[in-house]
């Protein structure tokens, strides 16, 4: 492709979501498209790649075994591939280690030819008379160094530019200090021997980061001196939703549902849904608990804290250690930790898209708070001056639900924008994916379909 080449889908980033549109529009007939990524190769969380940890969903949450099994991409032919396919069989795996799913990525990422690494994308904007967006990118070398600039042309859109870690204002301060031992725990393999070696540790956030980082720590330090502390804001350390009519919530049928309900009601329910989605696996849980017992039934109670119910509200250096300033919400008391080390196991947010946009800005139509309208095709809404589309993924929690960030939903989405793209099936979805009736329309049965007002009576 040269730089005035038109291409019918350019993808911004190539994390699972946009490798799993990259896999699947690859065996669509007739489909240009390519995908840019900043990084010089796939990479999926690296500094979480624990030994032993493994995914939270079943295998069949790869980059296209929902949507089409009988893909060359599928996880079970890069196992064939692989030549691994009976081990695996006999091993009767349904959630993969973590290290495998990044392997397995980055081998789907390496044979496709429409990805391309190290082109970091800067500007985008539309081009009326050539009927295109014009995608500026700057290629960039292993040490990030620019090497060249350049630009594509695209009909549509497709942006994946993932998430980044979450830092508390009150500890920002410190994860900038490089003397202090704070960080992010998307950064925690890089800095796990350091970790090893401090006196103590404490672990904020109550989800599978948290949890993985802690029974690492647990397991690889001293009985008796484990000097471990785990805080977290939720009421407990609660296992994650994992009942088989409580997983439908990440089923295109809730999408729908969640989708169409009014945007006060979305922002009401995503935050009293944190279980469904920021648990931890109830057999990470198990693990701690067995390790914990493990260490008491043979040298006494370990030196092991865990407290739910606590917020960070500050954070100092004192004398080379960290106090961290703590609140209890429901005691409604408040008091200081001393620690040597912190690890912020405290989530991800949504990459900002608004400096690539900028020339969109006033095109894009925005709900009652200010984000982007986004259509149940995954799709931005923009007014009639830009004839193209921008496709979004992993950047509609407030408008698609908790399912957003969820692997088990990246074919399905991708199959999604495929079938907006070229306005037909390319490849066709179930009409129903759930037992769960979402909601009162079409829900009751027989001739009490209807939904009714508010406030009136069903018969």
């Amino acid at each position: 492709m040269t730089e005035e080449t038109t291409v019918d889908l350019l993808g911004v980033g190539i994390g699972p979501f946009n490798l799993s549109l990259a896999a699947l529009a690859g065996q669509v007939p007739g489909l240009d498209a390519v995908f840019l990524e900043q990084r010089t190769a796939f990479q999926w969380h690296p500094g979480l790649l624990i030994e032993g940890a493994t995914l939270q969903v079943p295998f069949l949450a790869d980059l296209v075994s929902l949507v089409d099994p009988t893909s060359p991409w599928s996880f079970l032919n890069y196992i064939r591939t692989h030549e691994r396919l009976f081990p695996f069989y006999f091993a009767e795996r349904f959630h993969i280690d973590r290290s495998e799913y990044d392997d397995y990525c980055r081998w789907v990422s390496e044979s496709l030819p429409s990805c391309r690494f190290g082109h970091q994308v800067d500007t985008v904007r539309w081009d009326a008379a050539r009927g295109a967006f014009e995608v500026g990118f700057t290629r960039v070398d292993d040490r990030g160094e620019a090497e060249g600039v350049g630009r594509l042309f695209a009909r549509h859109l497709a942006l994946g530019v993932g998430t980044a870690p979450k830092v508390p204002a009150a500890l920002r301060a410190l994860t900038d200090d490089p003397d202090a031992l704070v960080l992010h725990s998307a950064d925690y393999l890089r800095h796990r021997d350091r970790l090893l070696s401090a006196g103590h540790v404490t672990v904020v956030g109550s989800g599978q980061s948290g949890a993985e980082v802690l029974l690492d720590q647990l397991r690889a330090r001293p009985a008796g001196r484990e000097g471990l502390t785990w805080l977290a804001r939720t009421p407990a350390f609660a296992p994650m939703e994992y009942s088989k009519l409580g997983l439908e919530h990440f089923t295109p049928d809730y999408t729908r549902y969640f989708h169409d309900l009014p945007e006060r009601t979305r922002d009401r329910l995503l935050p009293a849904q944190w279980q469904l989605y920021k648990g931890v696996s109830g057999d990470t849980l198990g693990e701690i608990h067995d390790e914990l017992y493990r260490r008491a039934r043979t040298g006494g109670w370990p030196d092991v804290t865990l407290t739910p119910g606590v917020a960070v509200s500050g954070a100092d250096r004192v004398e080379g250690r960290i106090e961290l300033n703590v609140v209890h919400a429901e005691q409604e008391s408040a008091a200081r930790l001393t620690t040597d080390a912190v690890v912020l196991a405290t989530g991800y947010a949504e990459r900002p898209v608004d400096g690539l946009l900028a020339p969109l800005r006033a095109h894009i139509a925005r709900d009652e708070s200010g984000r982007p309208r986004i259509g149940q095709d995954q799709r931005l809404v923009l007014d009639d001056a830009v004839e193209g589309s921008v496709f979004v993924q992993n950047a509609e929690r407030h408008t698609h639900g908790v399912g957003t960030p969820d692997l088990g939903l990246a074919a399905w989405r991708s199959a999604v924008i495929l079938n907006a793209l070229g306005d037909r099936d390319v490849y066709p979805l179930p009409r129903r994916t759930a037992f769960t009736s979402f909601g009162l329309t079409g829900a009751l049965g027989g001739d009490r379909q209807r939904a009714e007002p508010a406030g009136s009576r069903l018969r």
